[in-house]
């Protein structure tokens, strides 16, 4: 019983994502292999900006860039599905061309209300996991103040071409995701662009829009606005908690 009271307890701390790291004290001290039953306390230290957590059974990784911290991986979770998703209580998302793989490498698609689990309060915590957000405006304008408008030191290396490529001198590994162009619309774009969402309200005349940032594979500009549509499955990336 005490074996498994202590790995649930384990388990669930570093689930949440508020801690990762976790000190293990023995009396008698030296090299030695820990068992449980030798332990004599644990120590939780709180979560720190480069530490990994688990959420939803994956493992993301997190970067400081400037004062952010930002998961370094876009969100994958919830259910595959190819038609629109629905307010029914289970995280939906669209994988690229359908293919279940596409969502292991670049993460999900979302449309934004369903990134934004239907509620409109900007900076909502979303899908994203315990202690982390949906980017404000203002977030992702200080991000692109961070790395001086350089979309290059936001993709990962091996993204781009040309004046485009990826530097990723900011650690925040995009991909070039792609977007899935409304329910019944295609995927397009893999490798040539990628959306993340930003979770706040956006106007396109009589289209329902959000703010979101856009980084283009052959060129180093960052393009932020409110101009991309609310129904499309894009990226979605979190930020930290204040």
């Amino acid at each position: 019983m005490k074996l498994v009271i202590l790995f649930v307890m384990i388990l669930t701390m570093v689930q949440t994502g508020y801690t990762q790291k976790i000190i293990l004290y023995r009396s008698t001290g030296g090299n030695q292999v820990f068992y449980l039953s030798s332990i004599d306390s644990l120590k939780f230290l709180p979560f720190e900006c480069g530490d990994s957590l688990i959420y939803a059974g994956k493992t993301y990784h997190s970067v400081l860039i400037g004062t952010q911290c930002w998961l370094k991986e876009n969100l994958d979770v919830g259910t595959m599905i190819t038609g629109y998703p629905s307010n029914d209580g289970t995280i939906e998302k669209y994988c690229y061309n359908n293919e279940p793989d596409s969502c292991t490498i670049y993460g999900g698609l979302y449309i934004w209300d369903e990134a934004m689990q239907y509620v409109t309060t900007e900076g909502a915590k979303g899908i994203c996991p315990d202690g982390w957000h949906m980017p404000k405006e203002a977030e992702y304008q200080t991000l692109i103040t961070n790395v001086n408008n350089d979309a290059n030191a936001l993709k990962r290396e091996d993204q781009g071409s040309g004046i485009g490529k990826g530097t990723n001198t900011s650690g925040f590994s995009a991909l070039l995701a792609g977007n899935k162009v409304y329910s019944g619309g295609p995927f397009q774009l893999l490798g040539e662009s990628a959306d993340f969402y930003a979770g706040k309200n956006g106007s396109c005349g009589w289209i329902q829009c959000a703010y979101s940032m856009k980084i283009v594979f052959d060129t180093s500009t960052i393009i932020f606005g409110e101009g991309i549509m609310k129904g499309w499955g894009v990226s979605v990336r979190c930020i930290r908690d204040e």
